[in-house]
């Protein structure tokens, strides 16, 4: 099977090079949008059979097979390899021949329009897709961000993301209807501007850091959280929580989950350092989720999967599968916890436990730890102690899967 990839804009009287009209002239099988088939029809030869993309794509695949004796030309927006229907092409019908004639994509029309170099720009797509790797690039603090929209992840909705977690210190530029002479408009607003209009679809987005300096800060000291009734006690001290994440390999992993986070500290401070993770935060203290969502807000952490409820009782089947797991607060059920983990935990996890020392403590919890480790057959680490001030020693404790499992 052969397809023919061809770039559009959204001009209302396309043009094409000759070798490209040829192609058209001579095709018999075409594809794309019902906005592109409105814009090329008048280009199309006699007789042309159309196949319009829609979802579910499924569809649309069945229809190029069937139709796999025929070259098919497929319209698609901007650069079909720029997030396009290219790579889509390449995923589901792998053998296919592909050709690919592209266009401008409209951040580099919208560049274009600003005369703003774009070489630097880091990339982000929102059509279709969540918010994780925005969310990454401003943690990265990336000076100039191009997005990619569609009608969840608006203009608008990113501004209020952005003031949401503080990151204020950008401006916003928005194309919208690149490409038509009559309707098109570019924009350059405040965050608080665009958070309070609507603009037409199509569109895009380039967000510039406006100068402003935001920290990053690495350890966040204690005092600047909000905690759970006050109590300082209650939240895992900034030199204890960075060893943790040292301890938990963050750098290496793609999924970390924290277990009982309670200020959601040590979730917030892995969320910062490590922002391409995807971190799950599990308490089953209800008055919890408002603090880590302050705290989240407050340090500028988006992205924190949040999960109220007894852990053992929680539903993990829809959860993505963590290879880091730390576990902050158990309630005398370390093993039965560990022991659900394990149902989870990818075959090269690591689970790490903090250890508090004190004749104050009924549960002796290293004791809870090294049975459990003993029970479900887990490889212990060689433990490091610490003590801060006048606190009670803490040991971090780490286990993995015996080497034989698979």
């Amino acid at each position: 099977m052969k397809c023919i990839v061809i770039g559009i804009t959204d001009h209302p009287l396309p043009w094409f090079p000759p070798e490209v009209m040829e192609i058209i002239k001579e095709g018999r099988v075409f594809s794309g949008g019902r906005r592109h088939h409105s814009l090329v029809a008048p280009l199309l030869p006699q007789g042309a059979r159309w196949i319009d993309i829609t979802v579910p794509l499924d569809a649309v695949f069945q229809a190029y097979q069937a139709a796999s004796t025929e070259t098919i030309t497929i319209f698609a927006s901007g650069d079909p390899l720029f997030f396009g229907f290219a790579n889509t092409i390449r995923r589901k019908m792998p053998e296919a021949a592909i050709v690919v004639y592209p266009a401008f994509n409209s951040l580099q029309t919208l560049a274009h329009r600003l005369l703003m170099p774009y070489h630097d720009m880091r990339i982000v797509s929102l059509t279709g897709r969540p918010w994780p790797e925005f969310d990454r690039a401003l943690i990265e603090c990336a000076p100039k961000i191009g997005v990619l929209t569609d009608r969840e992840h608006t203009p608008a909705a990113i501004a209020r993301r952005m003031t949401d977690y503080g990151y204020t210190s950008y401006n916003i530029y928005v194309g919208e209807q690149l490409g038509n002479p009559a309707q098109e408009k570019v924009t350059a607003l405040t965050l608080d501007e665009a958070s309070r209009r609507d603009f037409a679809m199509p569109n895009c987005v380039i967000l510039i850091e406006n100068g402003a300096d935001r920290q990053r800060p690495f350890g966040i000291p204690d005092s600047r959280f909000a905690l759970l009734d006050g109590r300082e006690k209650m939240i895992t001290k900034m030199p204890i929580r960075l060893l943790t994440l040292q301890a938990l390999d963050l750098p290496q992993r793609s999924v970390f989950w924290d277990i009982g986070f309670c200020t959601g500290s040590v979730s917030i401070e892995a969320r910062l350092q490590f922002p391409h993770l995807q971190v799950c935060s599990f308490e089953i203290r209800p008055e919890c989720e408002a603090i880590i969502r302050e705290n989240s807000r407050r340090f500028g952490a988006p992205g924190i999967d949040v999960h109220i409820g007894d852990f053992l009782q929680t539903d993990l089947s829809g959860l993505p599968r963590p290879d880091a797991v730390f576990i902050g607060g158990h309630g005398g059920r370390l093993k039965e916890m560990m022991d659900k983990v394990l149902t989870v935990l990818a075959a090269d996890g690591v689970i790490v436990f903090n250890s508090v020392t004190s004749p104050k403590v009924p549960v002796d919890s290293r004791q809870l730890w090294d049975e459990a480790c003993k029970a479900l057959g887990l490889l212990q680490e060689t433990p490091e102690r610490i003590q801060l001030n006048d606190y009670n020693p803490i040991e971090i404790l780490r286990c993995k899967r015996q080497p034989s499992y698979k």
